[in-house]
């Protein structure tokens, strides 16, 4: 029955959102059904069409602002995803760079975002300092993400509204330290007092339970919703990921000091090659990290080339499916989980 796994019958022009399982301070913060965040999948894949069917699915996801070059094409987007959410709350994620044109394009989408009224905001990359004033006074919500919790009690002191921390499994950049998700699950939540969002490996609802469990309040996935339906990238590529064990990964650009985990293929074997030769000239590496490449291979299925960011836990996206079974799935696991250890509980006072 449908009461068994807390979800309603849809209504005539009314879209299918089952029942939450829990409320945490993310969920309140965002105003979302299900603490589950999907972080931005790099420029030009987590669009609006991807985005809004998290945001419909009861999650919270976020486009990716660095694949919008053109300030109108980047407010088109925007807008494309309010409709295609009925108007419901969704995110964008900013890179913060270093590099002066690139801040000033910031600064630009920064104030788009102010006046289109997005809800909330994933941060990556350098400090948010220098565009929290601009967010705050637009009341938009901002959750920076560090792969590590010395960078995650800067970024509290700044006064950010939560924060996401990755750990070493992440796809894409789980920084130098290769500390374990499992270790700053439960560390971040005893340390720092802001609502606490986990990614690096986590596919599955038990793992959803788990990071609860130890005191965060949602979990970030990447790598699991690579084969959702909404995603515009080649089916090739995401039938590749199905049948995928998840071993197919591996960090590069270490030489560089900017890890990157990546899809093993032709592209990563060559960076590979350069960092275990100790080069540092970033003109060496350009043939085998260009954007393009990545692209390509999104767009035609041949992932031989291109880094590709993906990270151990796909080895849970069975199938290519609607995000909102993706979601089902996570749910219904963790649901399984939370009885698992009820029925592990020894009876009487503890």
């Amino acid at each position: 029955m449908c009461s068994a796994i807390h979800c309603r019958l849809p209504r005539a022009k009314d879209t299918y959102m089952r029942d939450p399982l829990f409320r945490t301070r993310i969920t309140e913060l965002l105003g979302i059904r299900h603490p589950i965040l999907c972080g931005g999948m790099g420029p030009g894949v987590s669009d609006a069409a991807y985005v809004a069917a998290v945001v419909n699915a009861g999650g919270m996801g976020f486009i990716v602002a660095a694949g919008f070059a053109d300030p109108r094409a980047f407010r088109n987007e925007l807008r494309r995803c309010r409709e295609l959410t009925s108007g419901k709350g969704f995110g964008v994620n900013l890179y913060v760079s270093s590099q002066a044109e690139a801040l000033d394009r910031l600064r630009e989408q920064v104030d788009i975002l102010a006046e289109e009224g997005v809800l909330c905001v994933e941060t990556s990359g350098a400090s948010p300092e220098c565009i929290l004033p601009v967010l705050r006074a637009a009341g938009i919500k901002v959750l920076h993400k560090v792969p590590a919790i010395r960078y995650a009690r800067s970024a509290a002191r700044l006064g950010v509204d939560a924060l996401i921390v990755v750990g070493n499994d992440c796809g894409g950049h789980p920084g130098t330290y290769g500390i374990s998700s499992m270790v700053q699950a439960a560390q971040a939540p005893m340390e720092i007092d802001l609502p606490i969002v986990i990614g690096g490996g986590i596919g599955t609802g038990r793992q959803l339970a788990a990071t609860l469990a130890m005191g965060a309040d949602a979990v970030l996935l990447g790598s699991r919703m690579l084969v959702s339906e909404e995603l515009w990238i080649h089916r090739d590529y995401k039938d590749l990921l199905v049948r995928s064990d998840g071993t197919q990964s591996v960090i590069v650009k270490t030489a560089l000091k900017q890890h990157h985990r990546v899809l093993n293929n032709d592209s990563a074997q060559a960076v590979a090659a350069l960092d275990a030769a100790g080069a540092h000239d970033f003109e060496r590496y350009r043939p085998h990290v260009m954007g393009t490449l990545t692209t390509q291979a999104y767009q035609t299925g041949d992932s031989a080339r291109g880094m590709l960011d993906v990270g151990p836990s796909v080895v849970f996206a069975d199938a290519v499916k609607p995000v909102q079974a993706i979601f089902d799935e996570i749910l219904n696991d963790a649901k399984q989980a939370l009885e698992r250890l009820g029925q592990l509980r020894l009876p009487g006072p503890h």
